[in-house]
Order: structure tokens, then C-alpha cells, then sequence
């Protein structure tokens, strides 16, 4: 894709992936220390197996739910230091992302040092957290649009 003003919702994983490369720069590992990305797919599977632990290890040890658009995801737990937010359990300070081979989906697809890094975010959240077909979902969209939140 040549031209990043073209990503849309319909635009292929592999192509969202591709403008995507795995960076581990200062701006995109900022979002590293104040948050985690949402699992979806075989991530956790990808993970566990990275981490040569069970599935069942790792909900346990390094992952908790989320609910976002009126839909419940894991991701990888918060140190929150009595905050309401916080690092991602899977970063380090020196070495960034412990996981970044395997990191999870919308990790991959965040990248801040590109102009069209946000627009990415966006077609994330269109394709992975909001489900069209739930009433709940669509609702919490329309709370998020009114308030200013960015679309595709």
C-alpha cells in the first residue's frame, strides 16, 4: 500500500501489518508504560507458546480482562503501582517488549513514529473491538464519536 491515506476498515491484515514494521523506537514504546494491547485471535496461544508456559499459565500469571465497546478482551495485566494505569507486565525499561516477536495484535498495528500511525489504531478498533452486529457496541461507538473520538 503506497498510499497511507488509503487505510480503511477494509483494508487486509497483511497490508495493515506491512505498514506496521516492528519497531521498538521511543515513541512507539512509550504506549508500552501506560497501557497493553488487546489479544485477539491466537495471541494468547502465540504468547504462551513464546514463553514456553500453558495458556492457563498465562491468563493466570500475566493476563487480565478489559471490557471495551460493550465487549470483554484480555490483555496483557497493568503494573499500576496504585494507579489507574501502568506499564504493560511484558515491558522493560532497558529492553522494551519481552515478547515483541509474539506481542499481540494491537501492539503490532500501534506504531507512533509514522504519520499514519493513528490510522492504524483506528482500523484496529474498527475490525477487532467494535461489533457491528451488538446493540451494546454500537452504542458505546456513538458515546465515543460524540465525545470527539476519531474514526476511520
Amino acid at each position: 500500500m503506497e498510499n497511507n491515506a488509503d487505510i480503511t476498515k477494509e483494508t487486509p491484515l497483511k497490508e495493515a501489518l506491512n505498514l506496521a514494521s516492528p519497531c521498538r523506537c521511543g515513541s512507539c514504546n512509550n504506549g508500552c508504560k501506560y497501557g497493553s494491547g488487546i489479544m485477539v485471535g491466537k495471541d494468547a496461544e502465540n504468547i504462551a507458546s513464546f514463553l514456553k508456559i500453558t495458556k492457563s499459565e498465562l491468563e493466570k500469571e500475566y493476563i487480565e480482562e478489559v471490557e471495551q465497546f460493550g465487549k470483554k478482551f484480555q490483555r496483557p495485566k497493568l503494573i499500576r503501582k496504585g494507579k489507574p494505569y501502568g506499564k504493560c507486565a511484558f515491558f522493560d525499561e532497558e529492553k522494551g517488549c519481552k515478547i515483541h516477536e509474539v506481542k499481540p495484535l494491537q501492539c503490532r498495528t500501534s506504531i507512533a513514529c509514522k504519520d499514519y500511525g493513528e490510522k492504524l489504531s483506528l482500523w484496529f478498533m474498527h475490525n477487532y473491538l467494535i461489533d457491528e452486529k451488538d446493540e451494546k457496541s454500537k452504542k458505546e461507538y456513538e458515546i465515543y464519536k460524540k465525545s470527539g473520538g476519531k474514526i476511520l
